[in-house]
């Protein structure tokens, strides 16, 4: 089966939590998407905010392969029953890569190229991307 490539939606503080415990993270809606990732497809996550209430941003934040193993419910005992549970799936990140602005990328990546409201598809908080598009945020995101 052919390797995918994903681009996931969250704020930096959510991002580097989930980096620093080798997850990806989503909501309920978005289950079918974390159990369609198979091992070895690759994951970058797009920050456009520091946090919820943070500053802006606009930085691709973490970038990474998923890891062997199924998506998986997560409920935390620290939140009360009935409230949100998400679905995390493991992810081995690349613990080199540094945060890249998506400025210099905006006319060169598929997804935002041709398309002046690129940042509207964002709102899905994971999407399906090109190859092409996450060499070139791995590559901006391994300078040195």
């Amino acid at each position: 089966m052919a390797i995918r490539y994903w681009l996931g939606v969250a704020q930096r503080d959510n991002v580097r939590r989930g980096v620093a415990m080798g997850f990806a993270q989503a909501g309920y809606r978005l289950r079918t998407t974390l159990e369609g990732m198979r091992e070895s497809d690759g994951v970058v996550y797009y920050s456009p905010k520091t946090a919820v209430e943070g500053e802006l941003l606009r930085e691709f934040t973490a970038i990474g392969f998923v890891a062997e193993g199924n998506a998986y419910e997560f409920r935390d005992p620290a939140t009360p029953s009935g409230t949100y549970v998400p679905w995390r799936r493991r992810i081995d990140y690349d613990t080199d890569a540094v945060s890249a602005s998506i400025r210099p990328l905006l006319n060169v990546l598929e997804f935002t190229r041709s398309d002046p409201d690129w940042g509207y598809q964002l709102r899905r908080g994971l999407l399906e991307i090109s190859r092409h598009d996450y060499d070139l945020i791995r590559r901006q995101m391994r300078r040195m």
